[in-house]
């Protein structure tokens, strides 16, 4: 790429001094907006790195209604490079970063080892890389790209074998995740997602959801120390081989996590088009005891596109922020592009995140609160108006400097450089 001048730290300053003086006006404090924005833990997807293939020994990613499309070269093929790209990554987001995995990338050491039969041990790299990365794991069982997995249906299936194999599966990550919540000394989230569903139309919708509703109290009957697990369940509108029905649909999952009082995963990219998770959190939130928010973009469909700084993301983190909630809340990163450069799209999606949190944070809601409770409407609309126009991109700058991290689009050159010299040798 063309060679751009690096932003002067000094002229940061100077805009920023300005910026600050401009939110003080509408009683908001850029300073602690940016300690706020920078103190919210995002966990990033291990997946991204590699296309959701793992280490089990695939070429690419199988069934599961998922699908990752694309061949940019630089793609990680083994632990090593994807724990380098990763800390890579991370150099170049501001705030605190935790690590998503998925029970496929576990490393046997060139043993065959089944899902079901999976232990902490076959994470002790991540584990130790997490540790000396001062960052936190989460985890999540991976139902799909497996042979058992074929005919669409795993938890919810009919046949005893496969869903008994599928079952001792969620067992065997609970306990995975449990061992790395006792190794940080933070609770790790365990999420649950399943493909199962019909490409088309059932006659019975019923029995499948019963033998998801049985297994997932088998799981989660599994004794493990509960301060260091989060359990979640997650939902899909549809996915590619489940077009008809899902049996994990939204409706399923809401009514399972109040009855189990357990959190509940909702994804950006797992509804309907014209449908936001905004207005569901506060809605959600009455009967559950926490939420976790996948943040991903969805075009027409579930496909998982690089989250950007768009207005659903913006409205969702404002929306947290005036619900003062993130202490119930876990949030995440989840897409997978395998069209563009792997690593940017991480860095891509972290941090408009972290732009969408702070211009949050910087709202003026004290402000819009009270013209609200004192019924001024107009006032209320007004004031969310030329919130849109106060000068954030200064005050994300002098976030960046404090962060210690490039500026702008200067980290677009770290990137080419890295891929220069990395990525390169992979193709």
């Amino acid at each position: 790429m063309k060679k751009e001048k690096k932003t002067n730290p000094n002229t940061v300053k100077e805009m920023y001094q300005h910026a600050k003086e401009r939110y003080l006006q509408f009683g908001v404090n850029s300073d602690e907006a940016i300690k706020k924005t920078l103190a919210v833990p995002l966990s990033l997807h291990c997946w991204q790195g590699d296309d959701v293939i793992g280490f089990e020994g695939a070429s690419e990613l199988s069934g599961g209604g998922i699908l990752a499309t694309g061949n940019y070269p630089g793609r990680a093929r083994n632990g090593d490079e994807l724990r380098k790209d990763i800390t890579f990554a991370i150099s170049l987001i501001p705030g605190i970063s935790r690590l998503n995995l998925h029970a496929l990338y576990a490393e046997t050491g060139g043993k065959k080892v089944e899902r079901d039969e999976l232990e902490p041990e076959h994470f002790e790299k991540w584990i130790r890389w997490a540790q000396e990365q001062h960052i936190n794991l989460d985890f999540n069982p991976s139902f799909f790209s497996h042979p058992l997995a074929s005919t669409g249906y795993t938890l919810a299936s009919a046949d005893k074998k496969i869903q008994n194999f599928w079952i001792k599966h969620g067992k065997a990550s609970r306990r995975i995740a449990a061992a790395m919540g006792a190794v940080q000394k933070e609770p790790c989230v365990n999420n649950i997602w399943i493909p199962d569903g019909s490409k088309d139309m059932i006659t019975d919708r019923s029995s499948p959801r019963k033998r998801l509703e049985a297994a997932l109290d088998e799981i989660l009957a599994e004794p493990v120390n509960k301060k260091n697990i989060i359990d979640t369940v997650e939902s899909k509108l549809f996915g590619i081989g489940s077009e008809a029905y899902v049996v994990g649909s939204h409706e399923f999952y809401m009514g399972y996590a109040v009855k189990k009082q357990i959190k509940l995963c909702l994804d950006m990219g797992h509804f309907h088009p014209t449908e936001t998770l905004t207005d569901k959190i506060s809605a959600l939130l009455a009967f559950v005891p926490g939420l976790l928010l996948h943040i991903s973009r969805g075009i027409r469909w579930d496909s998982d596109h690089v989250a950007l700084y768009s207005d659903d993301v913006r409205e969702l983190c404002r929306e947290l922020h005036r619900l003062e909630t993130f202490d119930k809340v876990h949030l995440a990163l989840d897409y997978f592009d395998a069209s563009i450069n792997r690593i940017a799209a991480w860095i891509i999606g972290a941090r408009a995140f972290r732009k969408a949190l702070l211009e949050a944070f910087l709202e003026p809601v004290d402000l819009i609160r009270e013209a609200e409770q004192a019924g001024r409407p107009h006032e209320r609309l007004a004031l969310m108006e030329e919130a849109k126009l106060l000068p954030i991109a200064a005050v994300w700058d002098e976030l960046c400097l404090e962060a210690g991290i490039p500026i702008g689009s200067d980290w677009l050159s770290c990137v080419s450089e890295y891929e220069e010299k990395e990525l390169s040798r992979r193709r």
